[in-house]
């Protein structure tokens, strides 16, 4: 079987589906069942990731990556090759590219809260999924929550939603020996909250000059948020760090030195990087929201999404100050991690993927 894959979002500064498809294709290519097949990724540029080439091929398709790419360019790259089947890692698909499609939604904000999204992105987001979701024979998807998201907002039958929870990177576990540090790393958007994250950090923190919030993620805030602005509106702006984006080896850094990881977030298909910072030792503290107990558990101290900012507070100076309410939360961490395997993903993954060729 080959399989032609949309492999863009590896490309630059690979984020939430970047990290999605990299763990998919490393777990695909340390053997097992994918060793009969053959993946040929598709992208404008070149894909920095050690892969066998005899068994991935890359194609580098020339142009900007976006709806014409997709819709157009990558189609004919992927005819010449003559794929099987074509997955589409990252919401939308090619929806003339004449072989079965099989796509990853990992979650349907733009229909649930456009108020969320640029009107013209999130038309574009809307139109191209959901078109998407019809023409896919399967779509796979994170969560639970995510699977009746897209059942009811995109109409996708409930027998062509598939649930596959993606692995988690573990990182290298820091120990005690921790920093006052807050952390929050993620792509910025309005429904993670990040003004009540500032705003209770530094009610948190008053009298505590060595304490830090650091904030590592683009912003892709719409209406815009000015979050330097609001940390220097209370007083916090020389203990709060804004970094767009972090190295792999500043991540582990982080997560080696933090001892609260908190994020407010009311909507999400999933949440990776909780879990990451789970697996290094960090305690994390999330809204209280239906998703966030699916995919976290015990393993959390959770917020009530009315009263975010009083709570988060106390959460954080007693998750600071007080190394047995920490273990307490990451005594939870180890069952809940063990749910979530690359190699488990990657097989299921690839199971029906080969199930869609085969029909």
């Amino acid at each position: 079987m080959r399989v032609g894959i949309d492999a863009r979002e590896l490309g630059g500064r690979a984020t939430g589906v970047g990290r999605y498809l990299a763990g998919l294709l490393s777990a695909w290519g340390a053997g097992g069942r994918a060793c009969a097949h053959e993946f040929v990724l598709y992208a404008p540029d070149s894909i920095p990731l050690p892969l066998d080439a005899r068994r991935f091929a890359t194609r580098i398709v020339r142009g900007a990556a976006g709806t014409w790419w997709e819709q157009m360019s990558a189609p004919r790259a992927a005819a010449a090759d003559h794929v099987d089947v074509w997955f589409a890692p990252g919401y939308t698909a090619p929806l003339r590219i004449g072989v079965p499609i099989v796509a990853a939604i990992h979650d349907v904000s733009f229909a649930a809260h456009p108020e969320w999204f640029r009107p013209r992105e999130g038309a574009r987001r809307r139109l191209l999924t959901r078109q998407a979701a019809r023409s896919a024979e399967v779509v796979f998807t994170d969560s639970q929550f995510s699977r009746e998201e897209i059942m009811g907002r995109l109409a996708v039958p409930k027998d062509r939603v598939r649930v596959i929870p993606p692995g988690v990177t573990l990182r290298p576990n820091g120990g005690a020996a921790r920093e006052p540090l807050v952390l929050f790393v993620g792509s910025i958007f309005n429904r993670r909250r990040l003004p009540s994250l500032i705003f209770a950090f530094a009610a948190a923190t008053t009298g505590r000059p060595d304490a830090r919030l650091v904030i590592a993620g683009a912003d892709r805030s719409y209406p815009p948020l000015d979050l330097a602005g609001l940390a220097a509106e209370v007083g916090a702006a020389a203990k709060v760090e804004i970094r767009n984006y972090v190295t792999e080896e500043e991540l582990e850094s982080l997560y080696t030195r933090a001892s609260v990881f908190v994020f407010l977030s009311e909507y999400e298909g999933f949440g990776l990087t909780p879990l990451e910072a789970l697996s290094a030792g960090v305690p994390i503290v999330v809204l209280d929201t239906p998703i966030a107990h699916e995919i976290y558990g015990d393993a959390a101290w959770y917020i009530p999404r009315d009263s975010d900012v009083k709570n988060a507070t106390v959460a954080i100076r007693t998750l600071l100050d007080d190394p047995g309410s920490r273990q307490r939360v990451l005594d939870h961490a180890p069952a809940i991690l063990a749910r979530y395997s690359w190699d488990t993903a990657a097989d299921d993954t690839l199971q029906a993927i080969e199930g869609i060729a085969r029909r």
